[in-house]
């Protein structure tokens, strides 16, 4: 089997190409593409935690986190590290092989910088992969971030260039290209990747896709949301995407970056069994594990076992051994 050439440089002519294939033609080449480059039956198993949640200043239209909607989202402080330990260890013991911690900042202030490091360097000597998301990051803190033993940073560019102004008003796309590549300067791995469903048309998903493929460097993981409609926020009621469609956009994503680990994200919890096992079939092979993704809900834990158990999945291992630095780290906290 011929593995699929990396590329940079696709038209929104060929992305839409491929999402008007026959259903069953996509899914082949999916899968065609997947099994190439991938483990067919091994998905990638992370947990994410809210580690500051609400009070956001974005008007992000999807996001319940936003201070200026009311949606009954409390803002709190930034959890203490004993907490996000004790978090990590339960994840770790259900079968979660990367730990991302998440904050509801715009940026990250340069006070809470050193505590996320601390909180980094202590999931890490767990021997679990890093991974966190906490907005817009200069050079400075990127590098601190990876000094502290941070494996991946996640900063989705949520939409196509010209459909973003339509979601959001307080940051432009290209603060999301900048902080991806402050990012990538410091050596981190990219989670990158959008929330589909909010409205936008199939020419904006592949418009999405098209933007993630012709980074610079093809994000490692790239997480597809479908959007959770939350009361309180200007997308609740919009007309929901057709599973269909969902099960497309997973099949191009794996299509156009094929060593790129493709996650079944936030809004998973809205879908059956069978749907995700086609998503699984089209190239997905990453979830998070976990009944609460920061606000949003997901399948709890037993779950998701039953459904690798019927249909023979199992957990990637972890890439991140214990680090002997960052253990002393968490002896000395």
């Amino acid at each position: 089997m011929t593995a699929a050439a990396v590329r940079h440089d696709y038209s929104r002519a060929e992305v839409l190409a491929l999402f008007a294939l026959p259903f069953n033609d996509l899914l082949a080449r999916a899968h065609a593409v997947h099994r190439a480059h991938h483990d067919a039956n091994a998905v990638q198993v992370s947990t994410l935690l809210s580690i500051k949640t609400g009070g956001c200043p974005e008007d992000c239209a999807y996001c319940p986190q936003a201070a200026r909607y009311h949606t009954g989202v409390a803002a709190t402080k930034l959890m203490p590290l004993a907490e996000v330990l004790e978090r990590a260890r339960a994840a770790k013991a259900a079968g979660a092989t990367r730990f991302c911690m998440g904050a509801a900042w715009r940026a990250p202030k340069d006070r809470d910088v050193d505590k996320v490091a601390e909180m980094i360097a202590a999931v890490k000597a767990l021997g679990m992969e890093t991974c966190a998301t906490l907005g817009m990051l200069s050079q400075q803190q990127a590098d601190r971030f990876k000094a502290a033993g941070l494996d991946y940073y996640n900063h989705n560019i949520d939409s196509a260039p010209e459909f973003y102004g339509e979601i959001i008003h307080t940051r432009e796309f290209q603060d999301r290209l900048d902080t991806l590549e402050c990012v990538r300067r410091a050596g981190l791995k990219t989670c990158c990747g959008g929330i589909v469903g909010m409205g936008e048309t199939r020419e904006q998903r592949a418009g999405l896709l098209q933007a993630l493929a012709n980074l610079p460097e093809h994000p490692q993981s790239v997480p597809i949301n479908r959007l959770v409609q939350v009361t309180g926020t200007p997308l609740a009621g919009t007309a929901l995407l057709d599973p269909f469609e969902f099960v497309r956009t997973i099949a191009v994503a794996r299509i156009l970056m094929p060593h790129a680990m493709v996650r079944l994200s936030v809004g998973r919890a809205e879908m059956s069994d069978e749907l995700q096992a086609l998503c699984f079939f089209a190239g997905a092979n990453s979830i998070f594990y976990g009944d609460k993704l920061l606000t949003t809900g997901n399948p709890d834990v037993a779950h998701d076992q039953a459904l690798f158990a019927r249909l023979g999945l199992r957990p990637l291992p972890s890439e991140a051994p214990p680090d002997s630095a960052s253990v002393d780290i968490v002896a000395a906290a």
